[in-house]
């Protein structure tokens, strides 16, 4: 599967978000300032990770109807994904 540059580059903000928060520490900033960050970059995480199967379920829900294949099992798969991941 391809992924769209917007998703690459949202993952290199938050590669830049993740490089902040370690100097934050090594800066030894307030703990509730780092805190602050990391629920920013969990969040960005979180989001991505709705894209990413989103954009896989759309796509694989498109290849089970041109098979004539029911789309449940792939629904089911994304369902799992999400589940898993919180």
């Amino acid at each position: 599967m391809e992924y769209s540059d917007s998703l690459k580059n949202r993952l290199r903000r938050i590669e830049g978000q993740i490089r902040g928060v370690l100097s934050m520490m090594e800066n030894e900033k307030d703990c509730r300032e780092i805190v602050t960050q990391l629920s920013a970059v969990r969040t960005a995480v979180d989001r991505s990770i709705g894209l990413v199967v989103g954009d896989n379920l759309s796509h694989c829900i498109k290849e089970e109807l041109e098979k004539g294949n029911s789309t449940d099992a792939v629904i089911q798969q994304a369902v799992d994904l999400l589940v898993k991941t919180r």
